[in-house]
């Protein structure tokens, strides 16, 4: 029946399909010398074979019982007559197009082949059953059965045509390698940045306090046998000067993975961090060992969160969530603050989204202003 519920349609479509990639061809090109207009017709023509290989994808998919795929379109962040040529460059588009026209004449005969086979058997439906009354059938015992391969040979047919044109494995995997390469670049170039920081901020803090705790404890030392007193204030500078270097040194180490982290694991990594945050934060973490990296990328989201929710949220209260679903790890960190988080450039969380793009994560924010924020990363787990 599947097979019979896809044939049926297909040749109303591949009409539709055939008409209105013809006609948009025909305008498009008669229309060039006015440039954008013809441009334009040809961009809509091609957007419009997209829409019908859609259609196509999914009643394959629909008779097969499972999708067909993969395809891949070129992605476009132009405007204007740019984004128009990036339409006509799509190589997919242009199957899709070409799928649109082929099809009709494949449809014609199917359809038609359809329409007699099922003719035939319905008109032969009557002797059917006497046969089977009288004799068990007789010599057309095996028309239905005949018929049901008949209507998987034409479906095949189709199927197969959709298939070659409307998937392209190729591109697909070209594209998820280019993906997979900005990933890994995007990575390197936060894990730079993070190096330059910590250079830069060991060099301008903790490293200029230790340089005075040292003159002041050697003060101190030269005129604790003299004058006693006059080396204790030497001594309080320079407890408070060791008290402000490890905050600094706290601050600096912020982005680079705690030892807790490798040796206990996400769970007590994150109630250490958690205990940190001077907002009141309940955790639920799972108590699972994961791959390291997906435990430095979950661990880094929730860190930069926790850093996020103290330093600008105004947040009364947070709950961190990391639970993992079959092979997906979700971290989920929401306060009741002011919200209005962002990931534009020179925020805090603009980094995490390069970060987790290194493990083929995810990252999504929702802020609205006034109603708390709500941070979640999606990791797969390999």
């Amino acid at each position: 029946m599947r097979d019979l519920g896809y044939l049926l349609p297909g040749l109303p479509i591949a009409i539709a399909g055939f008409v209105a990639m013809i006609t948009g061809l025909v305008l498009g090109i008669g229309l060039a010398v006015l440039a954008f207009v013809g441009f334009a017709i040809l961009a809509g023509t091609l957007l419009l074979a997209r829409r019908f290989a859609a259609i196509e994808r999914k009643r394959v998919g629909w008779m097969e019982r499972r999708p067909i795929g993969p395809v891949y379109y070129t992605s476009t962040r132009r405007r204007g007559l740019s984004h128009v040529v990036e339409y006509l460059r799509d190589r997919q588009s242009w199957r899709d197009w070409g799928f649109c026209v082929l099809i009709l004449p494949v449809r014609v005969f199917t359809w038609s082949a359809t329409i007699v086979w099922l003719g035939f058997t319905i008109g032969m439906t009557p002797l059917i059953v006497l046969a089977w009354v009288i004799a068990g059938g007789g010599g057309f015992r095996g028309l239905p059965l005949l018929l049901a391969h008949v209507l998987r040979g034409l479906a095949t047919l189709e199927a197969s045509l959709a298939r070659g044109l409307l998937t392209n494995e190729t591109a697909t995997l070209r594209a998820r390698a280019e993906e997979l390469s900005r990933s890994r670049e995007a990575v390197v170039q936060a894990e730079a940045d993070t190096l330059r920081r910590v250079e830069r901020d060991i060099h301008d803090g903790p490293q200029q306090r230790l340089v005075r705790l040292t003159m002041d404890l050697e003060s101190a030392q030269r005129r604790f046998d003299d004058d006693p007193e006059a080396a204790r204030p030497l001594l309080e500078g320079a407890v408070t000067q060791t008290k402000e270097a490890l905050e600094e040194l706290r601050a600096v180490s912020r982005g680079i993975a705690p030892p807790i982290l490798t040796d206990r694991g996400l769970a007590a990594a994150l109630a250490a961090a958690g205990a940190r945050c001077p907002v009141p934060t309940t955790l639920d973490v799972v108590a699972d060992r994961l791959p390291a990296s997906i435990e430095n990328a979950a661990y880094f989201v929730v860190t930069e969160s926790l850093t996020n929710v103290a330093k600008h949220s105004g947040a009364s209260q947070c709950a961190v969530s990391v639970l993992r679903v079959g092979d997906t790890l979700h971290v989920q960190v929401t306060d009741d603050g002011r919200g209005g988080a962002h990931l534009g450039k020179g925020h805090g969380l603009a980094g995490l989204a390069d970060r987790l793009a290194g493990v083929d994560g995810r990252l999504d924010i929702a802020s609205p202003p006034g109603s708390g924020t709500t941070i979640s990363a999606e990791l797969p787990i390999l």
